[in-house]
Formats: structure tokens, C-alpha cells, sequence
């Protein structure tokens, strides 16, 4: 990955949603985010799906992974921000040779992560 791209996954964590509406969160946020510019995104695949599963390579539940260069990156994020905003997620930022993770449960948490992410993107260091 060029040191210019940042990786974000997604976790929708709320313990209330049983896996199906976390998958359901799931599918939302990726349908709105392929009409992206510069965005990959995918669900996450299952390194260790259960054995017997005939599916190629299952998914894991509730999760999102995008993949964006960084001058899409805070866009990605305000996007996000609006999309997000209510919902417990975990979001885990790669970038830099470094990783964040940070959690929300609320609008003010999602915020204060958001602004976390945008100052880790930020710092080239």
C-alpha cells in the first residue's frame, strides 16, 4: 500500500443488533459509499471461516473496509461522519506505517473520533 493511501475498517459494535442487522448496517454503508470517487470498498473477508462453509471465503459480521488515497481521506471521513452518526462503531485507520483505533458509541464520541482520524491522516510522521 503507497504510503499516500489509507485503509479504514469498520465495525458496527452495537451489542442491541443481533449479526444479521449488523450486516444490514453493513450492506447500507457500502451501497452508498460505491458511488464514491477514488473509494474502494468491500466487506471483510474471513481468514478462518468456519469449517464445512461452502461459501469462497465467508465475511466477517458487521464489518467494512475501504481503501482511499489521501487526498480523499477527510473527505471519506466527513462523509462518514454524516452516515455514522448515532451508531456504535469501532474505526480502525491505517496509514503512515501507522494504525488508529478509536470507538463511538454516540454523536459526540463519533466526533471527537472523526476529529482523531483527520489529525492522524494529517501527521505524515
Amino acid at each position: 500500500m503507497p504510503s499516500d493511501d489509507f485503509k479504514f475498517v469498520i465495525s458496527f459494535d452495537d451489542p442491541d443488533f443481533d449479526d444479521e442487522e449488523k450486516d444490514e448496517e453493513v450492506q447500507k454503508l457500502l451501497n452508498q459509499m460505491r458511488d464514491l470517487e477514488d473509494v474502494t470498498t468491500d466487506r471483510v473477508i474471513d481468514p478462518n471461516p468456519p469449517e464445512g462453509n461452502k461459501a469462497l471465503g465467508g465475511f466477517l459480521v458487521g464489518m467494512l473496509m475501504t481503501e482511499v488515497n489521501g487526498s480523499n481521506a477527510k473527505k471519506l471521513l466527513g462523509f462518514l461522519g454524516d452516515r455514522l452518526s448515532g451508531k456504535t462503531i469501532s474505526l480502525e485507520v491505517e496509514g503512515n506505517g501507522k494504525t488508529l483505533k478509536v470507538s463511538a458509541n454516540s454523536r459526540a464520541e463519533l466526533e471527537a473520533a472523526i476529529a482523531q482520524a483527520q489529525a492522524f491522516i494529517a501527521d505524515p510522521a
